[in-house]
Parts: C-alpha cells; structure tokens; sequence
C-alpha cells in the first residue's frame, strides 16, 4: 500500500554531515522524496510536533534537542514506508538498534539518534501537515 511519512534528519544529523547519507539509504530502498527542505524550527512547531510526549519528564529536553540547530525534513512516498523507515532507523536507542540500521550504525546516543520518522499514518498526516502545510 503507497503511503507517505515525515522523516527528519535531526539536528545532529545534519551537524555531523550524515544527511547524505540518510537519504542514499532512502533512495537505495527504492522510496520516493516528494518533499525535503532543510530548516530550523522554533519552540511552538517542536512543541506541536512532540505533542503526544507533553506530559512526560523528558519533553523540554526533546524539545531544546530538536530546536538547537537545523534539520532536514522531508515527505517520502512507497509502499508500506511507514513501517520500512522505522525498520530502517532502528530502535530508538542506538545501543539496542540493529548494525546496518541509521542508528545502529550511525548513532551515538539516546537522544542523538540521528533521525525521526512518523509511527502511523495517522502520525504521518499529521506531522506533514505541520512541517509541510501545503503538500
């Protein structure tokens, strides 16, 4: 089934030039970038983003983390993408991800986890709408 998922490289991502690569292993995949734009975001977009963790200990420093410098953002289109990026990503924590996945192999830390990607089609048309209102 075709769907789309935002995928960000996240602000250590791009700081540590690992953006290029990201997106090789996206296209090697054989998905399709519809959109990508690098940016900066400010507090009120990272608090609409993380929403769903406004309650929780860690929240702010999620925050702070993804506001701290820019990101790639980008829309990709493919068969059951959704779950095939969150595959390709790895577990959250980079000491538990799998070698050959980004945070496997690309990761130094829990929260420098190098990229994000949305976790249901639900969470993709959301968060798309958020970082790409006119797609």
């Amino acid at each position: 089934m075709t769907e789309r998922t935002l995928i960000l490289v996240k602000p250590d991502g791009v700081a540590r030039g690992l953006v290029g690569e990201v997106l090789r292993r996206i296209e090697r995949k054989g998905y399709k970038l519809v959109a990508l734009d690098l940016r900066q975001i400010d507090r009120a977009t990272a608090e609409r983003h993380y929403a769903e963790h406004h309650d929780k200990a860690f929240f702010s420093d999620l925050v702070d983390f993804i506001t701290s410098g820019p990101l790639v953002a980008g829309v990709v289109e493919g068969d059951d993408v959704i779950v095939a990026w969150r595959t390709m990503m790895g577990a959250t924590n980079p000491v538990s991800a799998a070698p050959g996945t980004i945070r496997g192999d690309l990761a130094t830390q829990m929260q420098l986890n190098v990229a994000h990607g949305s976790d249901s089609v639900l969470s993709a048309q959301r968060e798309i709408g958020i970082f790409f209102p006119d797609l």
